[in-house]
């Protein structure tokens, strides 16, 4: 997947918040949707930690950069998370 992009810390930065995004609001949408899910927040660190696959996948390809941007993607929906649960 990331054997074409090039090693940039901005192209880390946004596949690192763009895919967990799509993720997130996908399980949003269903924690509203289904009153059962309504306090499953596993699942959202779970959208989160797909991010470890990609930092995986980046690193084993010698992408320093791109996985610079990744970790930090990965801080900020850490960030965005814990305001979520200090807001609950």
């Amino acid at each position: 997947m990331f054997k074409r992009v090039q090693d940039a810390v901005f192209i880390g930065l946004a596949a690192g918040i763009a895919i967990p995004g799509v993720l997130v609001s996908i399980v949003w949408y269903l924690m509203h949707k289904f009153s059962f899910l309504s306090k499953a927040d596993l699942l959202l660190i779970a959208c989160i930690a797909v991010n470890l696959l990609l930092l995986k996948h980046a690193f084993g390809l010698n992408k320093e950069r791109l996985g610079r941007g990744i970790i930090s993607a990965t801080f900020i929906w850490a960030f965005l998370f814990f305001f979520y649960k200090i807001n609950q």
